[in-house]
This record gives structure tokens, sequence and C-alpha cells, in this order.
């Protein structure tokens, strides 16, 4: 099969397979047509374990085989997806500890330490905060208030995802809507870039944003991001991402900024100052029209003491362009209050 029919092929399954999980009927069909045994044959859960793995599905046994599957996680995950309302945001989630961590994108959270109401499977509606945020990477943490014992999703391991296995897709397309559970979808992973991203055909809207991407043992491999060029190649988060900066996380602290959204100062450095001692201020930079000159020495920067260049750096890449950020500036003997209006560097 060339690569153009096998293509088309892949599109004609994967079409065939949401059509039979939306009319086929409720119970749930054995793994092979002609076979009423209760419990499915070793030969059976191989070629399911193929087929899960990326396999294209050869026939309608193949797609009631993954039918069964998918109907086997649905309920379990979709208690563990919650719908979030950081003001007035609205997206996705997945929680995934018995005691409430959620994990959700960057931009849903929007800053730490914000009132969060998630909305649960059943209906039900939670209080909490938001945590960390990774803005490069677009990963964030939240907390639900007093949990115990919540329903969880388990994360799984994203550096192991291979490009063509099968995923699933869960959130709250258009925002939470009480009669309406979290939507399903169902797709392939059609790229993965390094810890910076996971792309798949499960095609998402505003909404899903912060909801969980599920390998086919339903375990978290991404959180979804948002759309590329096409609906039908969307971007997810690695959950790698969030295990290997979980304590930052967890203890709520910001870095980073969105893609295409890198913060600009306009100042240098002096070199070798122990203090955040201004060597340049660059001709019509934020800085000097906030009013910075050389010489002078960031004392405070958002109301975080600086210590040297590199702390303020470290502050100023916790920006969004276009925030106002007041400022401390010991000239001379003199300490000066500024509000600078952050640049996007171009």
């Amino acid at each position: 099969m060339n690569k153009r029919s096998s293509g088309w092929w892949q599109a004609v399954t994967s079409g065939l397979i949401v059509l039979v999980l939306i009319f086929s009927p409720l119970a749930a069909p054995s793994l092979a047509a002609d076979n009423a045994a209760a419990t499915p044959t070793d030969a059976a859960k191989d070629s399911l374990n193929r087929l899960l793995a990326g396999a294209t599905p050869m026939g309608i046994a193949d797609l009631k085989a993954m039918q069964a599957h998918v109907r086997s996680l649905t309920d379990q995950l979709m208690k563990c997806t919650v719908g979030v309302e950081v003001g007035q945001a609205q997206g996705s989630g997945v929680i995934i500890s018995k005691d409430g961590y959620v994990l959700t994108a960057a931009h849903v959270a929007g800053k730490a330490n914000r009132t969060v109401h998630f909305f649960m499977a059943d209906g039900t509606k939670r209080d909490g905060k938001t945590l960390g945020l990774n803005r490069t990477l677009d990963a964030g943490l939240m907390k639900i208030d007093d949990a115990s014992d919540l329903p969880f999703a388990e994360m799984g391991t994203s550096n192991k995802v291979n490009e063509g296995q099968w995923c699933l897709a869960m959130g709250h397309p258009g925002g939470y809507q009480s009669d309406r559970k979290p939507v399903l979808r169902l797709g392939r992973v059609l790229a993965i870039k390094g810890e910076e991203s996971i792309t798949t055909d499960c095609t998402l809207v505003g909404g899903d944003s912060g909801g969980p991407l599920f390998d086919m043992q339903g375990k978290v491999i991404g959180i979804n991001s948002r759309i590329a060029t096409s609906l039908t190649a969307n971007m997810h988060v690695p959950v790698n991402t969030f295990q290997e900066t979980w304590d930052r996380l967890k203890k709520a602290e910001e870095w980073g900024h969105y893609p295409g959204q890198t913060p600009w100062l306009g100042v240098r450095g002096e070199e070798g100052a122990t203090e955040a001692k201004l060597a340049r201020v660059d001709s019509d930079s934020p800085g000097e029209k906030g009013g910075l000159k050389a010489g002078d020495i960031i004392i405070k920067f958002d109301g975080v003491t600086i210590t040297d260049f590199s702390s303020l750096s470290a502050e100023v890449q916790k920006c969004q362009p276009g925030a106002n950020v007041p400022v401390e500036v010991k000239r001379g003997e003199e300490i000066i209050k500024k509000t600078i209006k952050i640049g996007r560097k171009e």
C-alpha cells in the first residue's frame, strides 16, 4: 500500500471508528465477530494491543474490539475530567490525585493563587485555586479545596508516546454545560516534539484547553493546549513536563512566557556588577519609555526584591507583554518608583 492510499485508509478507518462508537448498540460486543466466549483469547488480546499501539483496523471485528475497549475506559475518564472557570475564562482540567490536584493549561489558569470553580462530571461544583504556571510550555497546576478520595487518572509517560498510536482527548468544548458530560474525541498521535508538544488529530475547540489527552490504557499523556493551523492538528502539553517541574508548580511558581509573547524591557546589565546596575537602556525601549537610565540600580521589580541582573532578567521573563509593572530604582542616593509597560520582543 503506497503512502497516499495508506493515509486514505487511515482516514476512512478513523471515521468508521467514530461511526461505530456513535451508532452501535450500548451493549459492548465481543472481541471477535464469531467468538461467543466471555473472556478474550490470548490471540484477541494480542490483536487488540497491536491496534491500540497504532495498527490500522482491518475490519469490523477490529473496530468493535476498539469500541469495547474505549467504552470500558469512558466512565472513569469522565469522572476525572472537570470543567474549569477562572474569572471570565472557561476551560477544562483533569484530576490526577485523590486529594484534588488538577492538571490544566497555563493560559487557562492565567496566574497563580486565583480562585477556581471546578465543575465535576456529576454536576457538582467545588472551589479551589490556581498554583504554578510554566507559560513557555503552557503547563498549569490547580488544587481543589478540602478534597479527599476523589476519582483521579494516573499520569503516564509522554516520552514513550509513539507517532501513529491511538489516543483519547476529553474536555468541555465551548465551556462547561450542565446538560452535557465531558466530550470524548478519538484520534491518533501525529507528531512529537520532545518535551515541548504532542500533536494529534483529536479535534479541539475553545473550552477544551486544559483537558486531558489519554493513551489507550487510560493514563494521562498530555494536556490540551492549542489548535495549530488546522482543526485536525491539535497540540498538547506532554505530561512529563508536569512531572519534571512538579515541586515548582506545587509551590505556585510562575515562569516563562506564552509562545510568541517574549517579554522585552530593553536594558543591559553592567558587567561584573554585584547589583542589577544598568549599563545601557536601549533607545525607544520599554525601559527608556518608563524612565530608566544607565547607572540606575533596580532594587524591586513587580514587588520582588532584585539582587543582581540575573534575578532581574528572571522576573522580566515572568511578565506578559503589555503588563504595567511597578519598579523601584536606586539613582544615586534617591529611591525612585516607576511603572513600566512591558514590551514584546519581535
